[in-house]
């Protein structure tokens, strides 16, 4: 029995080893346009995408039986793991050892050069940990030369900008702050930009007047824990305020506002509200309330000091309200091509529904390609329905899938048609403008929303074009038809590296459906490794610590699983710098106990009895 499994696993091997070499022949002209210091990781790829055109489960099995190495963990040395497999089998089987072909990476090489790939993308590495960390900036961080410092202390190593919001001049004043946070701290930090790519998003919504609506955090039982805190500038030269304090435009001042020690309103919807001042500048004033206020343009605040010396404060331009769609299964929602304000649906008690809720599809291409029974999904996929109807400048979605009490839409949220084919191309007039923008300050460019390996070409001509070709790019995989490519995409980035990949789960589940997502995160990891590419593992990472203060349990594994990758993303939340001291602690901890997928077995404390 055993002599049947040692001659049937050698030769299943040499089958394998023969159809590797023989795919690497058959990719030589496409192996030639490697950059040449990366080339030994495309032929490993390719040796690996060969291996996995195969069910080799019944080999794994025989293999462990014979107390060999099963090949579960070959990606990144994969003719190197065949080669010591079938060594060990040729002697135990008594045969003679046939000449084995030199691999592109081997045990030793095949790490060395993911961490150089790594090292080359996303600078060096920390001290205690070996996974980068990525942090998305907020609006604020424009103005907020602090909140940068204290990102940069706290343990960010890639300091993201989302090329989707603010604008260039906000761009360059963050990278000026970060810049200035590196000689402060001693410590390097790389500058990703991501451009906004062809993103379908609901358009604006209708406006329904003027209102601010400041907010203190309240318990179960709905006493305050933490008051709402509120900055008060001058609207003609605002100063940038603290930030987890909500900006409030000052139209006019009279008096002894500055000396305040109290704040005293009527709020919007009548109700008398007191604030206490914190601090006060030349032109600003910091203070805080412990109940609900809704301020409205011209709503009056009287200051009073100790000595009863008053002064005025009146409330100048504060953002527009939006309506908001909500929608339940069942209902109606028009997509329009032309940008009309979005509105919630018409109702007349009597006659029932007069006009179907709608809202605007910024992407014109979506009315070409679309068709009656394709899936549509909303805002991450929270909304879901049916096409039904499709008009030149219009679509007709049935809501099959909602939250309980019905979603609410609004406006910037995503729209996806996993269904179909949209024939994008990646970057956009928005991408190539903001591309000259950006290419003076950042360190990496990432690629949003790209499909095939021609997008990733494009993103290389235009960087050679503006004499950037040694900015690094990261590739977002989003969407199905990226995931599909990989394998081209990964041999069309590594002619201009250095690149990495983003798995960005968000999209990517709501184009694939969230019970295949680990499915093909697993993938995608297995391929980067394959071609010694570094990882970043993004969306919603410890969102709930970042946004409310504290962290599920579910949010704690995802960000253990994370240091299987290189870098972890974390988005902007009022908690984002506790968020990162927290990721790091974990990253530093996990890297003492496994390596990718290969556990490292440190003495463990409570092994003695």
């Amino acid at each position: 029995m055993t002599d049947r499994l040692l001659t049937r696993s050698l030769e299943s091997l040499r089958i394998l080893r023969a159809d590797a070499l023989e795919f690497e022949a058959a990719h030589a002209e496409s192996l030639a346009m490697i950059a040449p210091a990366y080339r030994n990781s495309a032929r490993n790829l390719l040796h690996y995408l060969a291996v996995r055109q195969r069910d080799i489960r019944p080999l794994q099995l025989d293999l462990h039986s014979l107390g060999l190495s099963s090949l579960g963990i070959l990606e990144g040395h994969v003719l190197a793991a065949i080669n010591a497999v079938v060594s060990n089998l040729e002697v135990l089987a008594g045969e003679a050892a046939e000449p084995a072909p030199h691999p592109p990476a081997t045990f030793v090489t095949g790490p060395i050069l993911l961490h150089d790939h790594t090292r080359r993308l996303f600078g060096p590495a920390p001290a205690s940990r070996v996974v980068r960390i990525m942090v998305t900036m907020p609006s604020e961080a424009a103005d907020d030369p602090q909140l940068i410092e204290d990102l940069l202390r706290a343990g960010m190593d890639v300091m993201r900008i989302n090329c989707a919001h603010d604008g260039a001049d906000a761009w360059r004043r963050m990278a000026s702050h970060l810049r200035r946070a590196e000689r402060i701290v001693g410590r390097p930090c790389r500058i990703q930009a991501d451009l906004a790519g062809p993103k379908l998003r609901t358009g604006p919504l209708q406006r329904i007047g003027h209102m601010l609506r400041l907010r203190p955090t309240v318990d179960a039982l709905g006493r305050t824990v933490r008051p709402a805190r509120a900055w008060f500038t001058l609207q003609e030269n605002p100063e940038p305020g603290p930030g987890d304090a909500v900006a409030v435009p000052i139209a006019g001042a009279t008096g002894a506002w500055r000396r305040g020690k109290t704040l005293v309103t009527e709020d919007l919807r009548g109700r008398r509200r007191t604030f206490r001042v914190l601090a006060t500048t030349d032109q600003s004033l910091l203070a805080e309330v412990d109940r609900g206020v809704h301020l409205a343009p011209g709503n009056v605040l009287e200051a009073q000091d100790a000595e009863g010396a008053t002064g005025q404060l009146i409330i100048g331009d504060v953002p527009a309200l939006q309506v908001r769609i909500s929608l339940n299964a069942g209902d109606s929602l028009i997509l329009t091509r032309d940008p009309i304000p979005g509105a919630p649906a018409t109702v007349d008690p009597q006659s029932g529904m007069l006009h179907p809720a709608h809202i605007h599809c910024t992407l014109p291409a979506a009315f070409e390609h679309v068709r009656p029974g394709h899936r549509v999904w909303l805002d991450d996929g929270k909304i879901g329905g049916i096409v039904r109807t499709k008009a030149d400048d219009r679509l007709e979605v049935s809501v099959t899938h909602a939250p309980p009490g019905g979603g609410k839409l609004r406006d910037e949220k995503g729209i996806n048609f996993p269904d179909s084919d949209l024939n994008l191309g990646a970057l956009t007039e928005k991408d190539f403008t903001d591309l000259r923008d950006v290419v003076g300050f950042a360190d990496l460019v990432a690629l949003s929303f790209l499909r095939t390996a021609d997008d990733v070409v494009r993103l290389q001509q235009e960087l050679s074009a503006l004499s950037a070709g040694h900015i690094g790019t990261v590739l977002k995989i989003e969407n199905a038809t990226a995931f599909r490519n990989l394998p081209r995409i990964l041999l069309a980035s590594l002619i201009s590296p250095p690149v990495g990949v983003m798995v960005a789960r968000g999209d990517l589940a709501v184009e694939v459906g969230f019970e295949r997502l680990s499915e093909l995160q697993e993938e995608i990891l297995w391929l980067c490794e394959a071609a010694h590419v570094p990882v970043i593992w993004a969306t919603q990472v410890l969102e709930g610590l970042a946004k409310g203060g504290a962290p599920t349990r579910a949010e704690v594994s995802d960000a253990v699983m994370s240091s299987r990758a290189e870098c972890v993303m974390l988005n902007k939340g009022p908690r984002v710098v506790d968020t990162v001291a927290f990721l790091a602690d974990i990253l530093e901890r996990m890297a003492e106990h496994h390596d990718k997928r290969m556990a490292l077995l440190r003495r463990l404390s409570v092994s003695e009895l």
